[in-house]
Parts: C-alpha cells; structure tokens; sequence
C-alpha cells in the first residue's frame, strides 16, 4: 500500500512542476498526449523555466532521483544544455539542511562539544549533495578538514522508493517475458545495496584508506586522508584538498591547463582502476572530482565521495578486455565467440548468425570519425543486441557501464575532440599482454602457493579414496550392465507392442475408407495406408 501512495506521489509531485513541458509538442504522439492529459490539472509555473522545474522536482522526490538527475548532468550529447544546466546544480548544490541540526548531528555522534573537537567549525555548508552535507573546520593541531554527516531521515525515503521499484520490477517480471531476462529484482536488489552502502560512512571511508594506497606514488589521482578517530557511521572526518572545478573547461583554459592530457588521463585512471587495481571508484560524476592546482601543463585529479565502488571478477576482466580489443580491431567473429565464452550468451547460439548482427550494428559506428564516436554507448548498444540471442543482464557490468558513461562524458566535457578508442586500446593490449607475462603468473603461483602447500598432504588420501571408488564401481559394473540390457529388453518390446497397434489402427482406417465411404476416397491412397500398416506391423 505505502508503495501505491509513494507512486501517487511522484505522479503529483511530476504534474505539480509540469514536467509534461519537458517533451516538445512535435514530440508527443497521441498515446504520450492521452497520458500527458491529467498533467493539464495543474497550473502552469511560468515563472520558472523548464530547467529549474525540472531540478525542483528532482531536489523534492528525494535521493534516488537526484542520484539520476547526477547521471544526466553529464551527458550533454543526450540533454538539452538548458536542462544540464540545472542538473549540474544537483551534484553539489542541492538543497542543505540547517547548519545548527548538522552540528547536534556532530555532537552526538562523537560525543563532544565542536568547539572542543575543532578549533574552527563553519556552520554554512562547503557542499550539499543528495545523500550527505559536508561543512569545513580545523583540528587543533592546525590541519583543515571537511566533516561529512548523512542527511537525517533520509533511510526513510530510500526504504519507500526501493521498495516501489522492487514492486514494479516484480510486477514486469511476472507479466514481461522481456523483462525476466533483464532481471529487473536482481538490478533493484543490487541498487539498493549499493545505495544503503552509502549510508554507511565507515564504509566510505574505508574505501578511501584502499584508494589512496593505490594511488600513493602516482601523480594523476590524489585521494584525502582519512581521519578515523573522528569517523563513525554517519559523520566522517576527512582531509579538505582545493581544486578546481572539473566541468569549467573555460576558466581551467585560463589556468594554462592541457585539457586533452587531463581528459586522457581521466581515461587512464579509469582502466587502471578496472583492470589493474579492480577496485574503481563508481561515482566520478563532476561534483565528485576536482583538477589539482599544482602544475596545470601536467594535470592531476583530486576525487573524494568513494561510497561507491566497484570490481569485476578476473573472468569478466578478461573477457570485457578482449571484447573491447576485437571491437577495436572489427574481428566481430571473436566478439561473438567472447560473449559465448563468457557465458554471457547461451552455449547454443549461433555464432555466424550473431557476428552478422555484430557487424551491421559496429560498422555503420566506425564509418564516422573516431571522435563521433561514443565507446561507452557502443558498448551498451552492442549488449542491447545481444538481447536478441537472450543475453541475460550482467549485474556486475552495469555498475562499469554507467562509470563510463560518466567517464566519457566528463572527458568529452574537458575536450570535446578526446578519441577515448585511441587512448583505451594501447592500454588493453598492454594489459593483455602482462596478465600471461611470466613475471604475473610466477606472482601469482607464489600467492596462491601457501594454500597449495596446506592441502598437499591430502592429496594421497584423495587419489586413495578416488581408486576405491572406481575399484568398486568395477564391482557393480556387470550387475548394472545386466539390469541395462533388461531394461532395454523391456523398452524394445513395449516399443514393438505400440508399432504394431499403431499398424493395426492405420490398417482399420485403410478397410473403413475403403468399405464404409458412399464416396470412397482414391484407391491408391487406401493401398498405401493398408500397406504402411503391413509394413510397420512386420
């Protein structure tokens, strides 16, 4: 029921900031209009345009659409620039909570006054997102800090939004043939642990202490040090890092920064997180990452926000990595045969059949030049075919998809002409090739030696156990022979008994055509089925 009135509310919610003006009227075809009608009830908000309504109404139906609304902020190849504009407000300018609950938050959960844990607290918030709030301060032994604390109540309206989209996703799945094999549940299922991670500030900060040890000696991503005698599940204390922001592509030209390395390295960081750590940070929507100030002819990145993290398996690592190299070298034929390797595909496709539907979706992408190109949307639009041959939804490369989306789009913000293809395809075969190096598998033999070692000494008792058990197969082996050649007796005569009564049927429908018609049928047909008869009776 609390989800029947949930969706009720979105729809009031939707008609109340009339968002049926964000379809143009050459847009509407009669079905969208007979569903646009009821919106017609509200008063129109002339006042406000239809960015700010739309990001209004984001802001009011809580976290899960303003994590959505983050999404579309970058992806102005989709939105209308009047539409991203606003949205952009959503990944750091959302609507803050009072300053003085944001410190009772603080007092309670660490137990202290922050006139005594700080030696400056600030009140106004520094950003707003839609999930937590982040106000700056300083410790007492001078370092400047950033105090991050989850919105109150908010688990309440996750819960409800959740458990409408869990509704709706059982409801498609039941009456959806189309929608079972998208594993809608599965999808919900693994966003709402993800999006409940994210209410766990521990979590969050653990995430960070492992990202920042991983890019401890590299020059192109800086993680904030966390602070964990002042973190607890739903404040964290963090180091404060200054950069710029990362979508200002005209004051970061002012700043002398080279905007196509720092787009191409994005694209690094990216596939070293994937395929070299496999621990990427999910959430690298612009108001999650920064341009370092520090030498901008040689740009470096400052991310916080680390809720969010994903990993592959290393069998989807490979296969997502070769699948990558033969879609950049056109061999459709092997992207084919990956996807049934991989088991993304049932065993039993065709793998002439799907190449053919590979390479009429891949070629009339490359026939455009490189920079047209968006590889993450080639990706999706290469699984999407693949529903044809009952690809079923891989939830683990969801979470990598909408990372790259996010990953192309900022780069293509940075530098419109960024070739993603060119940057990622040296990378990948590098990859490749130091995953068989002979220094990796010695280092992996030497990881997974000590386990080896441990369970070596039962290995004589399993090969002892393993020859009893064939020695007294051996034992059985004439008694079961015996009771197969029975039952294979037994089948053969049963299956005798039914062809001769199948022959005696069709030879009595024979005599009857030929006996009982007062216009009797050919006479060559009735031969033929008496003959039948005689022939499987025999």
């Amino acid at each position: 029921m609390s989800s029947i009135i949930r969706l009720l509310n979105i729809l009031h919610t939707a008609g109340r900031y009339r968002l049926d003006n964000l379809f143009s009227v050459e847009q509407r075809s009669t079905k969208l209009k007979l569903m646009l009608l009821p919106f017609k009830l509200y008063p129109e908000q002339k006042h406000k345009n239809r960015g700010q309504l739309l990001r209004e109404a984001i802001e009011e139906l809580g976290p899960i659409f303003i994590k959505f609304g983050q999404v579309l902020s970058t992806r102005p190849d989709l939105i209308a620039p009047d539409l991203i504009e606003q949205l952009r407000h959503l990944q750091d300018n959302v609507t803050p909570f009072k300053g003085e609950h944001f410190k009772a938050i603080v007092e309670k959960t660490l137990n202290e006054k922050t006139d005594i844990l700080f030696s400056q607290f600030e009140e106004h918030p520094l950003a707003s997102a839609s999930i937590a709030q982040v106000h700056a301060a300083v410790l007492h032994s001078g370092e400047e800090v950033v105090i991050k604390v989850i919105r109150p109540g908010i688990e309440k309206k996750i819960d409800k939004d959740i458990k409408l989209l869990l509704l709706l996703a059982k409801l498609s799945q039941k009456f959806s043939s189309e929608a079972r094999r998208l594993h809608p549940v599965e999808i919900v299922a693994d966003y709402r642990d993800t999006i409940f991670d994210e209410l766990d500030l521990t979590r969050e900060a653990a995430n960070a202490s492992q990202l920042r040890r991983h890019w401890q000696e590299s020059p192109l991503l800086y993680i904030p040090q966390v602070y964990w005698q002042y973190t607890r599940q739903n404040v964290m204390v963090m180091e404060r890092i200054y950069g710029w922001q990362v979508t200002d592509a005209h004051f970061l030209k002012q700043q002398k920064v080279d905007l196509k390395l720092l787009a191409e390295r994005g694209v690094e960081v990216f596939f070293t997180q994937v395929f070299v750590h496999n621990f990427f940070h999910a959430d690298m929507h612009p108001g999650n990452v920064f341009v370092s100030k520090h030498n901008p002819s040689s740009p470096s990145y400052l991310a916080v926000d680390m809720a969010i993290i994903g990993s592959l398996s290393r069998e989807d690592q490979y296969y997502l990595a070769r699948n990558m190299i033969a879609i950049f070298r056109r061999d459709y034929r092997q992207v084919a045969e990956l996807h049934v390797l991989s088991g993304w595909v049932p065993k039993s496709t065709s793998i002439s059949g799907f190449e053919a539907t590979i390479r009429s979706v891949c070629e009339p992408i490359f026939e455009k030049p490189l920079k047209e190109i968006s590889f993450g949307e080639t990706l999706i639009t290469l699984f999407r075919t693949a529903r044809r041959y009952d690809m079923e939804v891989q939830p683990q490369l969801v979470l990598l998809q909408k990372t790259l989306l996010n990953i192309e789009g900022l780069g293509r913000q940075l530098y419109p002409d960024l070739n993603l293809w060119d940057t990622a395809h040296p990378f990948l075969e590098r990859w490749i090739k130091d995953r068989f190096h002979p220094k990796t598998l010695w280092k992996e033999l030497k990881y997974n030696s000590p386990e080896w070692i441990e369970k070596f000494p039962e290995v004589p008792h399993l090969v002892f156990d393993t020859l009893q058990e064939v020695k007294q197969l051996a034992t059985v082996a004439p008694q079961l022979r015996a009771m197969s050649e029975v039952v294979a007796k037994q089948k053969l005569d049963r299956g005798k008994r039914l062809r001769r009564v199948a022959a005696l049927g069709i030879i009595v429908a024979g005599l009857y055509l030929g006996f009982n018609h007062h216009q009797p049928p050919a006479i060559s047909a009735i031969l033929i089925l008496i003959l039948a008869g005689l022939i499987i009776f025999i």
